[in-house]
Formats: structure tokens, C-alpha cells, sequence
């Protein structure tokens, strides 16, 4: 009885093993910089010999292990006049900056005022050396790129301060531009807010987070103490060729109770207001229309106090945020109409 009991088990944990090798790898969505296309993709996970097999010891110190090269060290030069290409991470190949949006910052390591998509990198927290930074990371293969500073030209103020050796030039006929754009909606606790705006087709990518204040890069526990000035916000990427943002509009009044400053059901505070935050003129006034509109329409008896302002810096909340109803396998809360 017990070398029957000892071959199940053996049985058991064989089969375990084999189901966790033909697992399918998480699919996440990358913007790709050649086709101006989104595509799903297969995130990259290997372990560390299989990343020595191929990357040198200085990329693998670097990408794997957070290091950083020394300043002025590496080689990372802008491409000749009339050319033009992406630099695509060194583990996995993925699309990050494009070139010109490259500029020298005079740091010692190649810079950048904004990355090829949101889509293709990570933002995480890093308290490393005494120090409050936001590393950079490759959304498909987690690789170390760098952090990104508050201290960039215009149009975005960012710098994106990358080391080389995490990076491959490749030469190529002009990138196509991104099609996407990006809304940014606070309309109460983000978690049901994010599930609600995943649901609609055309809509890319839903980032939990924090605007609308004025601490850098706070956390839940500050923006929840009510002194950031922040509220949850969800950051949107999405479509216009699919869904329009008229339409997004339609569903972020639909989601919730833009009548009541400072609350939702029974969350209360500045930080579960309603906001839109514009990042164009053409959004701001369809904004105002669509608020104008919902006003007169009698649907509510008292007034929206929605507030429609500019879009400030977006600081993606912390990681056990993101996607929380899925992680959770709860359903949106929110009505789709």
C-alpha cells in the first residue's frame, strides 16, 4: 500500500511538472514601431543561465541583475541625417524609444522625453541607495532599462535616462507613428472604474493611478490621507478609429454619480472625486459639451460637479492595483450601457 501511495505521488507531481512546461506564457499587448500596430504578444521569462547563454556579462549585470554602466562609457550615438530606426530592448527585441525622441542630456547615458508606447514598458517604484526613483523596465521581459527623471524637454518634461548596453539600434524606414491616444477619467475607486473601461472594444490599455495633485510619485496610503490633492484616476489608451472619445464619455457618465463632490456610494474623500482630465483642446471641449448636455437632460436633479481640467503628470499606482477585479475574479461593478 504505501509504494502505491509513493507511485501516485510520484505520479501526481509528474504530471504537475509537465502542465507548469506547457503553461502558455501571459500575453500582454506591445506597440509595434514598423507597423504602427498593437499586437498581443507572449511575455518573455527565462531563467538566469538561459540569459547568460546570450547575453554578455555587462547586458546581463545590467538588464538582470539592475546594474548600471558606468556614465559616458557606452556607445549609443543618433543615427546620420535622413535616417532614422527604434532602439528595442537587448533581451527581447521590443520596440522602447524612437529616435527622435532622443536628446543629449549631457548625463553620460542616452536620454529620451518619451518611450515608443506606455504599452512597452514598466514603471516600478525604486527606493534603492537612499533614493525615491521610478525605474524603467521592458513590459515584455521585465529587463532593468533605467529611470526616468522629472527633468525633460517639452512636450512631456520626462527623461528617460536609459543605459545603453540595454539597448539595439535598429535602422529602419521611418517608424510609423502611434495611432492611439490617451483619455484620463477619476470617476471614484479605480478598481471598478478600470474593469468597467476594459470591457469596451477599441480600448487598449486601462492604467489605475493617481492625478490631479501635487506630491511626486505618492502612494496609496498618502493619496488615501486625503493631503496629495490626487485622485484615482484611470489613464486610457485606446483606438479613435474604433471607439470615439464622445463614446468614452458617454460611459465614464454612465459609471457613476457625477452629482456628489467628493464621493462615491460610500467611498468619501477629494481623492474618489469626478474629474476629467483633458490632454487636448479638442478633449476639453467635447468634455464640456458632453457635461453641458448631461446637465440639461434631466437625469439628475441636482448638479454635476464633475471638474474638467487639464491632465497633469500620471503616476500609475502600485502593482496589486492593476487589473484588481480580474486578479480577484470579481465582476465590474459598473454599468456598461
Amino acid at each position: 500500500m504505501q509504494r502505491v501511495k509513493i507511485l501516485l505521488t510520484a505520479v501526481v507531481l509528474t504530471l504537475l511538472f509537465m502542465g507548469n512546461l506547457s503553461a502558455a506564457p501571459e500575453k500582454i499587448k506591445i506597440f509595434n514601431a514598423s507597423t504602427g500596430q498593437v499586437e498581443e504578444v507572449g511575455r518573455i521569462i527565462r531563467s538566469e543561465s538561459e540569459w547568460k547563454k546570450f547575453l554578455t556579462p555587462e547586458q546581463f549585470q545590467v538588464t538582470r541583475l539592475k546594474g548600471t554602466e558606468k556614465a559616458f562609457s557606452g556607445q549609443c550615438p543618433l543615427p546620420k541625417k535622413g535616417e532614422s530606426g527604434v532602439y528595442s530592448c537587448v533581451g527581447c527585441g521590443t520596440d522602447l524609444f524612437l529616435v527622435e525622441t532622443k536628446f543629449e542630456s549631457g548625463t553620460g547615458w542616452p536620454s529620451f522625453w518619451e518611450p515608443v508606447s506606455d504599452l512597452n514598458i514598466k514603471l516600478q517604484a525604486d527606493n534603492s541607495f537612499g533614493m525615491e526613483r521610478a525605474e524603467v523596465l521592458c513590459a515584455r521581459c521585465d529587463a532593468h532599462l533605467g529611470h526616468v527623471f522629472d527633468d525633460g524637454p517639452a512636450p512631456t518634461g520626462k527623461r528617460y535616462c536609459i543605459n545603453s548596453v540595454a539597448l539595439v539600434f535598429k535602422k529602419t524606414t521611418k517608424p510609423k507613428q502611434q495611432s492611439l491616444e490617451k483619455c484620463a477619467f477619476a470617476a471614484g475607486c479605480f478598481w471598478g472604474v478600470e474593469a468597467a473601461f476594459r470591457q469596451v472594444k477599441g480600448v487598449i490599455n486601462v492604467t489605475s493611478g493617481y492625478m490631479g495633485g501635487a506630491t511626486k510619485n505618492p502612494t496609496y496610503e498618502q493619496v488615501c490621507s486625503g493631503q496629495t490633492g490626487h485622485a484615482e484616476t484611470v489613464l486610457i489608451e485606446f483606438d479613435p478609429k474604433i471607439v470615439s472619445y464622445d463614446k468614452l464619455l458617454v460611459i465614464f457618465w454612465d459609471i457613476h454619480d457625477p452629482t456628489t463632490a467628493n464621493r462615491q456610494g460610500p467611498d468619501v474623500g477629494a481623492q474618489y472625486r469626478s474629474a476629467i482630465f483633458y490632454f487636448t483642446p479638442e478633449q476639453e471641449n467635447l468634455a464640456r459639451l458632453s457635461k453641458d448636455k448631461l446637465q440639461k437632460s434631466g437625469k439628475f436633479k441636482n448638479a454635476v460637479v464633475t471638474e474638467i481640467v487639464p491632465a497633469k503628470e500620471f503616476y500609475r499606482a502600485e502593482e496589486y492595483h492593476q487589473d484588481y477585479y480580474r486578479k480577484h475574479g470579481l465582476k465590474s461593478t459598473c454599468r456598461i450601457p
